[in-house]
């Protein structure tokens, strides 16, 4: 038997009847070939492409495509992602100062261990509380067995046992040059950045001078003074206690007056039965 060509095949024509079942009269009928079939599929195929097509081009659908994002769309996706990021730092930075501030109330952080409010969105009560037994004992020891250490005991002096409070968080600008007639240092701080006491003690001077601006002189145990110049406003007058790391002053906001370092600074000098010492020593900025 000859096989039929491949194009005759494909135009071959059925037909397909529908006949009605009572009378079998035939109601219509439709000639069909293959065709006619595939052309029917490659038309919906296309329509379906097209109107695909119209969706990408002309309707926000195609946002949720890959690689048809708008730009406008993905730039505030940017924005809305760095602004979720920043608003997790700031729940997490409350949460943190509510924490904090319930072991203040709580007794469970000493109140002169909080050098300023801000500290306490910054850092937990495990870094403000005392010694724990175990740092205690440890240190208890180590100083039993140094005690006849006559080479230590030779060398120390009467600083030795001070703690000093940074006053302002800042970077060091200006060094200790007593020969220059700096006799303290100069710390670049943000203007309105709090200045602490570095000790506690007792304020002998607070008020306003041509040439440094707004000073503020605290007197401590050992013979100490501290001095605390170019501030913007001061907080404490003569005669206040004040604790170590309490807030004193304010830093200035604009160039002190005279001053070595350009920009809002705080000036801080240090002195000692009269003699003027470097903070640096003994203070790390």
């Amino acid at each position: 038997m000859k096989k039929k060509p491949f194009w005759h095949n494909i135009k071959f024509k059925y037909k397909l009847t529908i006949v009605n079942e009572s009378t079998l009269e035939e109601v219509t009928a439709l000639h069909v070939s293959k065709l006619n079939g595939l052309s029917v599929l490659l038309a919906v195929f296309t329509v379906l492409c097209v109107i695909a097509a119209c969706i990408v081009s002309f309707t926000p659908l195609r946002n949720y495509l890959p690689g048809y994002m708008n730009s406008d769309v993905r730039k505030q996706i940017v924005d809305n992602a760095l602004l979720a990021d920043s608003l997790s730092r700031t729940l997490e930075q409350y949460n943190l100062y509510v924490m904090n501030l319930q072991d203040v109330i709580r007794g469970e952080v000493r109140l002169d261990s909080v050098r300023s409010i801000d500290s306490l969105a910054m850092q937990r009560s495990e870094e403000l509380m005392e010694r724990t037994s175990n740092e205690e004992r440890f240190r208890k020891e180590f100083e039993e067995q140094e005690k006849y250490n006559l080479t230590v005991s030779r060398n120390r002096t009467a600083m030795d046992d001070v703690v000093f409070y940074r006053p302002v968080r800042g970077l060091l600008a200006t060094g200790f040059n007593p020969d220059g007639h700096h006799f303290g240092v100069d710390i670049a701080a943000g203007a309105k950045e709090s200045v602490m006491a570095t000790l506690g003690g007792t304020v002998v001077f607070s008020g306003y001078t041509p040439v440094d601006g707004y000073v503020i002189m605290l007197q401590h145990t050992s013979n100490l003074v501290s001095v605390y110049k170019h501030c913007g406003s001061l907080l404490k007058a003569i005669g206040d206690k004040v604790t170590a790391g309490e807030v004193i002053a304010l830093v200035g906001g604009t160039d002190a007056p005279e001053g070595d370092t350009h920009g809002p600074h705080l000036h801080f000098e240090l002195w000692h039965r009269g003699q003027t010492l470097n903070p640096a020593q003994y203070i790390v900025f």
